[in-house]
């Protein structure tokens, strides 16, 4: 697989992560990037995923060829919960092998595959292995999505613990800017401790501010 498979996590569930990774796919594609988008698992529908769906939207197309042969959203759990859980209720294990088959088959067709996660780092994908743990096996740089709610900088800089602790490259930092709030003043505080702690632990990664669309 070509390294140009991008992993998308965030502080938890509402980091607004769809809504990150369609705006990146947007953009990159507007600069004359061929990017797409990939739902590693999606819980809490049936047959189709509603965040490719987002993806879609927000980048402006209709579903692409990969959508309908199902390569952007390998493996759907009906219930809306963390992956371990929606697949033993489904009765059925994650299909690992599939997933990354897509992937795979995705990065060689694509510039740059942006693979959005479910929920945040420390979601159990099984009962023994964690999301972080599986980007850290698959050595997949990370774009980790944030915000400016009350909470952020202590669920942001447990994450960046995490992500140094397991060596994983983080690649960008999307700090959400959706939805708008009247008073910003712990969003905009929030913005500048985060970028000071990235400065310190991470200079080389990029800082995007994802905009209400």
């Amino acid at each position: 697989m070509k390294q140009n498979v991008f992993f998308v996590s965030g502080i938890d569930t509402d980091a607004g992560k769809s809504y990150a990774t369609g705006f990146l796919a947007r953009e990159l594609t507007q600069k004359g990037n061929r990017t797409i988008t990939q739902k590693f698992i999606q819980t809490g529908n049936v047959g189709h995923s509603e965040d490719i769906d987002l993806h879609r939207r927000i980048m402006g197309i209709p579903p692409t060829e990969e959508d309908r042969a199902g390569l952007t959203m390998p493996e759907i759990f009906s219930y809306p919960a963390s992956p371990h859980l929606a697949s033993r209720l489904d009765g059925r294990a994650i299909d690992f092998y599939k997933m990354e088959q897509a992937t795979a088959e995705l990065s060689r067709r694509y510039d740059t595959v942006l693979l959005e996660g479910a929920g945040g780092l420390m979601v159990p994908l099984t009962e023994d292995l964690l999301t972080i743990d599986y980007i850290a096996q698959k050595k997949y740089p990370l774009i980790f999505v944030t915000s400016g709610k009350l909470g952020s900088i202590n669920h942001t800089l447990l994450s960046f613990e995490a992500i140094r602790h397991r060596g994983i490259r983080l690649d960008t930092v999307m700090y959400n800017l959706y939805p708008t709030v009247a008073d910003k003043t712990i969003q905009e505080d929030t913005l500048i401790f985060i970028r000071k702690q990235m400065e310190k632990y991470f200079p080389d990664a990029q800082f995007i501010l994802v905009p209400e669309i």
